[in-house]
């Protein structure tokens, strides 16, 4: 008998029924929840340790989103054909949970808590990265892990002019939106997605559509707890504090970081040394003895000081940590063609923040396959982030890209991969290596991106150019819109938002906010001021190359595109692949065919221009229709009693029968001809009842003026 969990169900306002369900799996958990939405379910659990970790003063939260394989009907690829690390899809919803919850989090609590996300069952339709957010704090707001939520996420898209919320994979293809907003019952927290040039009016709009539905979902989680039974909230271990030596670290610091921070200096590494004076200053107060038992809550209590006199600076001078107004873009310097090998490449510099990107152009056998539960295809558009330590002066060991890495990297490639040509036979590499960070560098590289995919002369529809933004306020009501923000602002700030755009529209955004409550009035200035940020660097960038280059680098593979018909591909193709193979060794090339519309697709790409033009030659030849009295140059293939077969054009055979090879009567092939022989030949039409092409080398010469008696055909 079937176990009957605790459910409770809500319209999304179209006629789907969003089912949520309680107490029948992973009881064990601290907080389980199924969500359902048509065949569609998420399985959320969470689960927090009682206790946090001597020392930890953070919130140790991961969060790990993964498909089954099962979900689908399918079998995992691999040899071990099993679910095995998390891909970067799954990855990315991971982290749009986690960037969506983590702020709600108590600040003072520091257990280590996992949240795992769960595909065990999909229609093939329903986008399930739209219903993770509501099932990890539906899952939270049933156990007893303290958090100040609920929250919930939709995704919002825009059809035919219309906003709609959780449209399916197939409405999805048809967008002009794509994004995923997270909100509690009054503030957004995450907001992320790609857009076709949108404008920042429309974002408002899509955002504000986006959380009248979250509403919805967010009261429909509190009656289901109801209905589960409210529990109370665990009490934890608070962090222990002396207020008397918080109190003194403030008065000795508070007035000389407030000083260092009013005082603009350009350099990072001075500013930072600056701070650190200070903190060391105040230590050497203490003996040795003394600073061992309170060292630890020095340090906690100095970085506190820092975030407010930093802050606080901001707001009272109008003046930023490294001197700028609060519009004002750092310093801006780009090259193209640095590296001659690369098919394109790029450096871009603002600020102590630096990308070196490349470009490169393969054919289609380079897109790369995706293979995962809910979607499988390939894409021809790619883009990699790599950040190494020593971007930061850091040592650390390299491990492959991170979870951060693959983020930055996706947020540049759907900022690119609007203006990107769909229509192109290449498979498109970015790969950006940023060699100096402070602030911004997935906004840098998505202006590196611009100038290497120009300086490899792809035609991409516009130029894209991204600023992150920043946000500084106060328990007054007062508040600073950053552009362009430095690291330190993105540490000591509310708010980090990205924005990507060409002139015309935003193509991409990433926004997360570390506070509680952002007017909307307040997002529309962050909106108009980041649009007047990107035009600006957009300008300088178009200094450096303003158009694609007309042709592509002498290094990048040739191509042409070759439409056949249909009844041609296996004769290019051959028996076995033996005549695409024999193509592509003796014209060194690479040759593709797919097959479009009833109609073939021949994309075919070589190194050297001549090459392209020998293996298009003999593509052109095979696909050739003959022409009726047009002469051809055969080889005799093989001599029967009665003719010779013959290749009049490349993988086109004949029969020259016996009667038609001359005027004179002929009994016998033998000593006339033999396999290999070059013979002229007529193309006099196709015997209609076999449909073979019908050759004739006597209507080449001359007829005799008194001919020997002619043959019977």
């Amino acid at each position: 008998m079937s176990q009957i969990g605790i459910q409770h169900s809500f319209d999304l306002g179209d006629g789907r029924i969003v089912t949520l369900e309680t107490g029948k799996l992973a009881k064990q958990a601290d907080g389980a929840v199924v969500v359902k939405l048509g065949s569609t379910m998420i399985l959320a659990t969470v689960v927090s340790n009682k206790e946090a970790k001597e020392g930890v003063d953070f919130l140790p939260l991961t969060v790990d989103y993964q498909e089954k394989y099962a979900a689908t009907g399918r079998f995992p690829g691999g040899f071990f054909r099993r679910e095995a690390k998390l891909s970067d899809y799954e990855v990315l919803i991971s982290r749009i949970v986690d960037r969506a919850m983590r702020p709600l989090f108590p600040d003072d609590y520091h257990a280590d808590t996992q949240i795992m996300l769960s595909l065990i069952s999909s229609d093939k339709k329903t986008m399930p990265d739209a219903l993770v957010g509501l099932a990890a704090s539906a899952a939270v707001a049933v156990s007893d892990i303290p958090f100040n939520g609920p929250i919930s996420e939709v995704r919002v898209g825009k059809i035919d002019g219309k906003l709609v919320i959780n449209p399916d994979i197939d409405q999805l293809a048809l967008s002009t939106i794509d994004m995923i907003v997270a909100a509690s019952a009054h503030d957004i927290t995450m907001v992320e997605g790609e857009m076709s040039e949108i404008s920042e009016v429309e974002m408002l709009e899509a955002i504000k559509f986006a959380h009248e539905a979250i509403k919805v979902q967010i009261n429909a989680i509190n009656e289901f707890v109801i209905k589960a039974g409210s529990k109370p909230k665990r009490v934890y271990s608070h962090e222990k504090h002396d207020l008397d030596l918080k109190d003194a670290v403030a008065k000795a610091t508070y007035d000389k970081v407030y000083t260092v921070a009013k005082a603009g200096n350009p350099n990072k590494n001075e500013r930072k040394e600056a701070f650190k004076a200070i903190l060391t200053e105040y230590k050497a107060t203490f003996t040795a003895d003394e600073l061992k038992d309170k060292e630890a809550l020095i340090n906690t209590y100095y970085h506190g000081v820092e975030y407010d006199a930093v802050r606080q600076a901001t707001l009272d001078t109008q003046i930023r940590l490294d001197g700028r107004k609060t519009t004002q873009i750092r310093p801006i310097w780009s090259e193209v063609g640095y590296l001659p090998g690369a098919h394109g490449s790029a450096i871009f510099q603002r600020g102590e923040t630096q990308s070196l990107t490349t470009v490169t152009l393969g054919t289609g056998k380079d897109a790369q396959l995706i293979d995962g539960a809910f979607y499988r295809g390939e894409t021809k558009f790619i883009l990699h982030y790599n950040f190494p330590g020593f971007s930061t002066g850091e040592a650390k060991p390299n491990r492959g890209p991170g979870r951060r890495e693959v983020g930055h990297g996706n947020l540049a490639l759907r900022a690119l991969s609007k203006v990107v040509p769909t229509d192109t036979p290449y498979t498109v590499r970015v790969v950006s290596d940023i060699l100096e960070s402070n602030g911004s560098s997935s906004m840098a590289t998505v202006c590196a991106g611009t100038l290497a995919l120009m300086d490899a002369g792809v035609k991409i529809a516009k130029p894209v150019t991204g600023i992150a933004m920043g946000l500084i306020t106060n328990d007054k009501g007062e508040y600073a819109v950053l552009s362009d923000i430095l690291g330190d602002e993105d540490h000591l700030g509310d708010m980090d938002f990205k924005v990507c755009g060409t002139k015309d529209g935003i193509t991409a955004v990433q926004m997360d906010l570390k506070v509680n409550g952002l007017p909307y009035e307040v997002m529309e200035k962050a909106l108009l001021q980041a649009k007047d940020g990107r035009l600006h660097i957009m300008g300088e960038i178009l200094k450096t190359i303003d158009t694609p280059r007309a042709d592509y680098n002498d290094n990048v593979p040739r191509f042409e595109v070759l439409t056949i018909p249909q009844e041609f591909i296996g004769a290019i193709i051959g028996p076995g692949g033996k005549v695409i193979q024999d193509i592509q060794k003796k014209t060194n090339s690479t040759i593709s065919i797919t097959e479009v519309d009833n109609t073939g697709r021949v994309e075919i790409f070589a190194e050297v221009l001549a090459d392209l033009k020998a293996a298009v030659g003999r593509i052109k030849a095979i696909v050739a229709i003959p022409e009726v009295g047009e002469i051809y140059e055969a080889k005799v293939k093989s001599i029967m009693p009665y003719g010779a077969f013959v290749e009049f054009m490349p993988g086109k055979e004949g029969l020259l029968h016996i009667s038609e090879y001359d005027w004179k009567r002929i009994d016998s092939l033998e000593g006339l001809v033999k396999e290999g022989d070059l013979v002229s030949v007529k193309y006099i039409g196709t015997d209609p009842k076999n449909g073979k092409a019908k050759l004739s080398r006597k209507a080449t010469i001359a007829k005799p003026e008194t001919a020997p008696q002619e043959n019977k055909a």
